[in-house]
């Protein structure tokens, strides 16, 4: 991967990248996401930050799903929803995505997409939980309030249909646990967590089933774009991490060496 000019100079350049299956099978989905729950994503970024963005869609059924080599090349922030066609997703392009995000781009997974091929290959994991779909009410209680996600977010957010997710989620211990939730049932859930996988930083956020009005919601809106303000790269380059060998004292020339893996 050829490196990529910095991205900061201008406007934050989002993917938003959802299955878009749903909406074309279900009317209940398609009347709540007229314009498909990537329009909705969409849209709450833009509504929350304006200029400060430029935002694409992306879904399955377009060629590549619709993530060249060259969009994401020029994609800073990418978000993934996904849910009921996980294994239709090219293991090429999640290799390609996995390399972008190894090498600086931000992602944001959404909801199900905790079962995504990418999000899976990232964690290492199962990437397994606990679920009930019976319209519970979702409480999103902030646990770091002076994390940059959580600025301007009430205590908690009140989701009153939502499916339920609940512990055990077989992911690896998080590096910043943002929300937790909780449930009709009882159940808890760590629905907000960060981490960084190479150069890239990622954030899991659970909230938005596409059986409930979700991406609607003022206050999840404005965590997915907090969300993309964070995951925007800190590097000035986007680079995948190299192995270098460096000469005794020479702390700075980090000659390339490929004899490990040639």
């Amino acid at each position: 991967m050829a490196d990529t000019a910095p991205s900061h100079t201008g406007a934050i350049r989002v993917t938003v990248w959802s299955e878009n299956r749903h909406e074309k099978r279900d009317e209940n989905v398609a009347r709540l996401y007229p314009d498909g729950m990537h329009g909705a994503v969409k849209a709450g970024i833009e509504e929350n930050l304006g200029a400060k963005v430029s935002v694409r869609t992306a879904t399955l059924d377009e060629p590549d799903h619709g993530l060249t080599e060259d969009v994401l090349a020029n994609t800073d922030v990418l978000t993934w929803w996904g849910h009921m066609s996980h294994t239709d997703v090219d293991d090429d392009i999640v290799d390609r995505v996995h390399r972008h995000v190894l090498a600086g781009m931000g992602l944001i997974v959404l909801h199900s997409g905790h079962w995504s091929k990418i999000f899976t290959k990232l964690m290492g994991t199962s990437c397994t939980l606990r679920w009930r779909s019976e319209q519970d009410r979702e409480l999103v209680w902030t646990v770091d309030p002076t994390h940059p996600i959580a600025k301007g977010v009430p205590h908690p957010i009140i989701i009153d249909q939502q499916e339920m997710y609940g512990e055990f989620f077989d992911i690896p211990t998080p590096e910043e646990l943002v929300f937790i939730s909780s449930f009709s049932g009882g159940e808890v859930f760590r629905s907000g967590c960060t981490f960084r996988r190479g150069h890239g930083k990622i954030f899991f956020f659970s909230p938005g089933d596409q059986d409930y009005p979700v991406y609607h919601h003022k206050d999840v809106r404005r965590v997915i774009s907090n969300a993309v303000i964070w995951a925007l790269a800190d590097r000035p380059v986007r680079a995948y991490p190299e192995l270098l060998r460096y000469e005794t004292n020479d702390f700075f020339n980090g000659k390339s060496y490929q004899g490990a893996n040639a």
